[in-house]
């Protein structure tokens, strides 16, 4: 799901927000076909095509790490449950390191993005991945280059030491109620011979039960962004580089939140120079609500007592580069041969906004920075409605096309 500004998702809610759909019997939308899930050892889960698991049950016991492999669409991780969900032990979305063998930026953890991809010699570094994707630069520990690669921003822009005034750390984006809900942003590459990749975004977990949700003291959700590498021995914290992954997103929605478990979104592996991710709760009972929630300034509690908007509306690229792509088929990524033109068209879907739709669409090179264009379409009269971008898109380079709400 492409991430929706929150002006065009506030015109969809249309003030569902405010009705008490708790008392006339929520419904997390799970149809029991999974069953019960029952994690009582570390597992890994294959994500399902949409990233929906429909249980009856949730339980994860104390001293179990539940994590998931992603999906080809790698879609959010979204677990609704009929009954009650117990949370004692861990799950786990985080974004991955970049790595410290082979040269490359850091996987986004489920709904997450990739860090941005290392440079080698002349060949530039590529920017992160993400709306947030921080930019490429050089390499630096301290925090007092200037031109040092950026970590990826999310529900925060990531700090910096007083005095380092580099504009390369990504950008705010998304919505605090986390509807539709979506990943952090990866860290920007480094130049080098060769050059470090970004630490990935952390990914994105919806847990909704029809009934309640339980946390134990031991219980934690992480959705950690990652590291810049992993496997330093010339510096005592390998997350302590400013090209870390932003933090992902964590949202419960249940008629009963309570206990006093963990929930974290923090960026870079606990870094405080990558920006943070956003916490949604919605219930309409949280007497014994106690969890801590790191960080608490990118966290908010309401009763939003909706899983999914219906209709869900959705932007997606149909064409690229005179290539048709169906949709909902996944990460666009084009490469054009040498002596292609630069100037190339890709056609945009918009689908049940039912309002005018101000779109940006953002080729990210696997080196060199992003480059974004604007446009609009008007999705009040057709349903579905395109609109012709034309972008200048580099040659000989592999490029991942996104498209999103501004």
């Amino acid at each position: 799901m492409k991430p929706i500004n929150p002006t065009l998702l506030a015109l969809l809610l249309g003030g569902v927000a405010a009705q008490p759909l708790a008392a006339q019997g929520f419904s997390s939308g799970s149809n029991g076909s999974y069953g019960p899930m029952a994690i009582t050892q570390n597992t890994t889960l294959d994500l399902p095509p949409d990233g929906i698991f429909h249980c009856t049950t949730i339980n994860v016991a104390e001293g179990a790490t539940l994590r998931f492999n992603r999906n080809p669409l790698n879609t959010p991780v979204v677990l609704l449950a009929t009954g009650d969900v117990s949370i004692a032990g861990t799950i786990d979305a985080s974004g991955a390191n970049s790595s410290a063998s082979i040269p490359d930026g850091g996987l986004g953890g489920p709904g997450g993005f990739d860090g941005g991809k290392p440079g080698f010699t002349s060949v530039p570094p590529g920017h992160g991945f993400g709306p947030g994707g921080g930019k490429p630069g050089v390499q630096d520990s301290a925090y007092n280059n200037k031109s040092s690669a950026g970590s990826g921003s999310y529900g925060s822009v990531a700090a910096i030491p007083s005095g380092n005034a580099s504009t390369n750390r990504g950008s705010v984006y998304g919505s605090p109620l986390l509807i539709p809900i979506i990943g952090g942003s990866g860290g920007g590459g480094t130049s080098g011979n060769p050059g470090r990749g970004g630490g990935g975004g952390g990914g994105a977990v919806l847990v909704a039960s029809s009934t309640r949700i339980d946390m134990a003291r031991t219980g934690r959700i992480l959705a950690l962004g990652g590291g810049p590498y992993a496997g330093r021995t010339d510096h005592s914290g390998d997350h302590n580089f400013p090209n870390a992954g932003s933090g992902g997103a964590i949202r419960l929605v249940a008629p009963v939140v309570a206990g006093t478990g963990t929930l974290n979104v923090y960026g870079g592996n606990g870094n405080q120079y990558a920006g943070h991710g956003r916490i949604r709760v919605d219930s309409t009972t949280r007497t014994a609500l106690q969890y801590e929630f790191i960080p608490a300034g990118t966290t908010s509690v309401g009763s939003t007592m909706l899983v999914f908007p219906q209709p869900t509306p959705r932007l997606d690229i149909v064409s690229a580069a005179g290539r048709a792509i169906a949709e909902g088929s996944g990460p666009v990524i084009v490469q054009l041969p040498y002596n292609s033109p630069t100037s190339q068209v890709v056609t945009v879907q918009a689908k049940d906004f039912f309002s005018l739709v101000p779109i940006l669409v953002v080729l990210t090179p696997d080196n060199g920075p992003k480059m974004t264009f604007e446009a609009t379409i008007d999705n009040r009269t057709q349903n579905p409605a395109t609109a012709d971008v034309t972008v200048t898109m580099p040659v000989n380079v592999q490029v991942t096309v996104h498209v999103w709400t501004r």
